[in-house]
């Protein structure tokens, strides 16, 4: 009882000691975790990392695009809109109700169809695919500051430097009298000196025809091209007439027909024509070269952007 009231023992006052000094430990980690807290947060590269990590998590927020999941097919009113104009434009009435649910529908199922084809890689490889990608984005390439009227010194020069593109062909009128080789036989050649003289001695405007024979050709042509020529006669024959003289008959001259005895009576030489005989064609031709050009300025800024490596074959 004297001992109780003496105190606690050495065991107790040893074991007091230990609790004192656990506490006064943590007390001190504390103070130093204070203090070393105090010390950064008085850092300013703390502040700058812990500023840029808040703008980078903002800006990421922020600018992330809101994104359909994969899963959803969204038919706006505006693509609605667009199904019940090209309906109306095609059948020149509006849809009804149930034939717009139809068209919804099928664009629903073209979505669908076009999204698992793509997801199975069915749009690689393939050549009309490819095309109609190349085809889009060309159209987007195209500059609209080119779509203007060209000018008439322009269309002017452009025909100058394109004359050939523009060149009227040389055109004959001409009356031809046939000779059939099937008929006539080792006698052709006699035969064609005989009839020749006697168109020759023939006043003007009798029908040459009558001593001739038959063929499904016309025994006369106005205007007709040197293409024209080359391609119902050949090109041996158009030859012959080019340097013939007008109006006199001459002869024979073969085709694949056989022979014939020809009177050119008029000629129109090979001509460049004026700017007002093709003025449409000149400025379809120029606009279509001036987006040509912004094309390949286009393409040639896209090819710099890869590295192009040809594999060719060993010679």
């Amino acid at each position: 009882m004297d001992r109780l009231r003496r105190g606690p023992s050495r065991r107790d006052s040893a074991a007091g000691h230990g609790d004192d000094a656990h506490r006064a430990g943590l007390l001190l980690a504390d103070l130093v975790h204070a203090v070393n807290a105090r010390r950064l947060a008085g850092e300013p590269l703390l502040h700058f990392l812990l500023l840029g990590a808040a703008l980078f998590g903002l800006h990421r927020w922020v600018s992330a695009p809101a994104r359909e999941p994969a899963s959803e097919i969204v038919v706006s009113r505006g693509r609605i809109d667009n199904l019940k104009q090209t309906f109306t434009q095609t059948w020149q009435r509006a849809p009804t109700e149930s034939e717009l649910e139809g068209l919804v529908e099928d664009h629903i199922r073209d979505e669908a169809l076009y999204r698992e084809a793509v997801a199975l890689g069915l749009d690689r490889d393939d050549t009309v695919v490819r095309r109609r990608l190349r085809q889009k984005l060309e159209f987007l390439f195209e500059d609209p500051s080119l779509a203007g009227e060209p000018t008439e010194p322009e269309l002017e020069r452009y025909l100058e430097e394109n004359a050939a593109e523009y060149r009227v062909e040389s055109r004959l009128s001409f009356s031809q009298v046939f000779l059939d080789p099937g008929k006539r036989g080792p006698e052709l050649e006699a035969d064609a000196a005989r009839l020749l003289a006697e168109l020759r001695a023939q006043p003007d405007g009798a029908d040459p025809v009558s001593g001739g024979d038959s063929l499904m050709l016309s025994p006369r042509y106005e205007n007709a091209s040197a293409s024209e020529l080359v391609r119902l006669f050949g090109a041996e024959f158009e030859t012959a007439l080019r340097g013939a003289p007008v109006g006199e008959w001459f002869g024979p001259v073969t085709s694949g027909y056989g022979a014939h005895l020809v009177r050119v009576e008029s000629r129109e030489a090979e001509r460049t024509p004026e700017l007002a005989e093709v003025r449409d064609a000149v400025a379809r031709d120029l606009e279509a070269r001036r987006r040509q050009e912004g094309l390949d300025a286009q393409y040639q800024a896209l090819r710099e952007r890869y590295l192009i490596r040809v594999e060719r074959a060993d010679p």
